[in-house]
């Protein structure tokens, strides 16, 4: 596997090793000691998520707060998605920057995505399957959202604004400067 550090602190791009023949494909997705020891950090994942979206579904820009914060690392099982992620640690001197990477079933790409960010992405395939592993469970009272067209952010999520498919909680978030970090 190999891991490489985005211009965000603790936030990684991991390639895993694929092995392919006529038969198809082998990789190992996660390796708990591999992950650690490549990434310094010392991560324990508590629950894995899914979800299935059409071309133009625009979901995020999310994140937990406080002690239900959550660590993630996302990937795309099939098709293809723009993964962005914010960061929103008030004392990170990369604050209110993000990386956004193309995550795709042929590329198996991950991005890790630490606490303290804000998290989101949208489907550039007629549709995706997305799943992601979190190191903390899910706290509804302690969820957080920035508006996914930030001017402060400028995001470029590489599809036309008229295409994304985006839910209503998701188009009356807040701006970052007014979000509750």
């Amino acid at each position: 596997m190999t891991v490489t550090e985005t211009k965000l602190k603790d936030c990684f791009i991991l390639e895993p090793q694929v092995f392919g023949d006529k038969r198809g494909y082998f990789l190992e997705s996660y390796n708990a000691e591999t992950f650690n020891k490549l990434t310094g950090l010392d991560v324990t994942f508590v629950q894995d998520n899914e979800s299935f979206s059409s071309r133009g579904v625009l979901r995020g820009l999310h994140y937990q707060l406080g002690e239900h914060a959550q660590a993630k690392l996302v990937r795309v099982v099939k098709g293809e998605v723009l993964d962005v992620a914010v960061d929103i640690r008030k004392d990170s001197p990369t604050f209110g920057q993000h990386v956004a990477v193309r995550l795709t079933e042929d590329n198996k790409k991950q991005l890790f995505v630490p606490r303290g960010f804000a998290h989101g992405f949208v489907v550039l395939s007629e549709t995706a399957i997305f799943s992601y592993k979190c190191d903390n469970f899910y706290n509804k009272a302690s969820e957080g959202s920035i508006i996914y067209n930030d001017k402060t952010l400028n995001i470029d999520w590489q599809i036309d604004e008229s295409e994304m498919l985006i839910s209503e909680k998701d188009t009356v978030s807040p701006s970052l400067e007014n979000a509750t970090l």
